[in-house]
């Protein structure tokens, strides 16, 4: 299957789950569960759970097996979306193409709404099933941690904490590795473990994560530069009105793009033990590099 129908044929296969998993929009109280299913089916690219579902494969899983993680994924990746655009975050007002979460719904309904998302993450994950090597606790704290006051949360309070600083590159590093790389490394682990990887294996795609979810933040820094808001889905240019902390920044654009390319080499040297079951891998870190929005 080409690139182009796979990610097609997973978006479709992981919003039909999203949808059995999620209360539907008439559930008492219907504005919370309206807010949550708003910005979950606003039209995501659903990278992370479609790298969750082929780390799964690469490791001789199944799909179906793997599903419940890949949503779990996607609902705490929207969760802190719909919390960063907030006005007391990045003060956001378009995402995924379209009016963001407290525009639409007032702010109070916006943060319960991403509270209902992270929370529902870890109902859907308790869906999923153990396997010998990674039991129910295993996977639960992998996703709570990456998720965390240490990882994911970690990196939104560099993020803010940042602004208007001048930021070392360590200090960037540490932004990107924890508000964007913990996640997505979280996403090809369990993925992994759902289909029992052996420790190897798991080392393998550990690296691969680490090593992508940086270069997707160094890429993510530079379209918001380069590219335009129509174009992105989301307002283009905040990271320099607001004075963030980001690669084009601190190095400057041609640096940030030769540091991509660099971030991905390795990311593909991560899977050399994987060998052909890792070749969807290698193709979605290709395509991270080389998009456009």
């Amino acid at each position: 299957m080409q690139l182009g129908a796979y990610l097609l044929d997973r978006r479709k296969k992981i919003d039909r789950a999203l949808d059995r998993f999620l209360p539907k929009e008439s559930a008492k109280p219907a504005t919370i569960h309206k807010a949550m299913r708003y910005s979950l089916f606003a039209g995501g690219k659903r990278l992370r759970p479609i790298l969750c579902l082929a780390a799964a494969e690469a490791c001789g899983g199944t799909v179906e097996r793997a599903m419940p993680l890949a949503c779990a994924v996607e609902c705490i990746h929207t969760y802190s979306l719909v919390h960063d655009d907030l006005p007391s975050m990045d003060n956001d007002d378009f995402r995924r193409g379209r009016p963001t979460s407290h525009k639409i719904f007032g702010e109070g309904i916006a943060v319960l709404a991403g509270d209902g998302l992270l929370t529902i993450a870890f109902e859907i994950l308790s869906r999923a099933e153990p396997t010998r090597r990674y039991p129910m606790n295993a996977l639960l704290l992998e996703l709570a941690v990456a998720a965390g006051s240490r990882k994911l949360i970690a990196g939104q309070v560099a993020d803010l904490e940042a602004e208007r600083q001048k930021a070392s590159r360590a200090m960037l590093r540490y932004i990107h590795e924890n508000k964007t790389a913990a996640m997505l490394t979280a996403s090809v682990r369990v993925g992994a473990m759902s289909a029992n990887a052996k420790t190897s294996e798991l080392g393998a795609i550990s690296d691969f994560g680490e090593a992508l979810g940086l270069a997707f933040q160094v890429i993510d820094d530079i379209l918001d530069v380069t590219q335009t808001s129509e174009k992105l889905g989301k307002s283009a240019g905040k990271d320099v009105a607001a004075q963030k902390a980001t690669y084009p920044a601190v190095i400057g654009l041609v640096a940030s793009r030769r540091e991509a390319q660099r971030l991905t080499a390795r990311a593909h040297a991560a899977l050399e033990p994987l060998a052909g079951r890792a070749n969807r891998l290698r193709e979605l870190a290709n395509y991270l590099l080389e998009r456009d929005y």
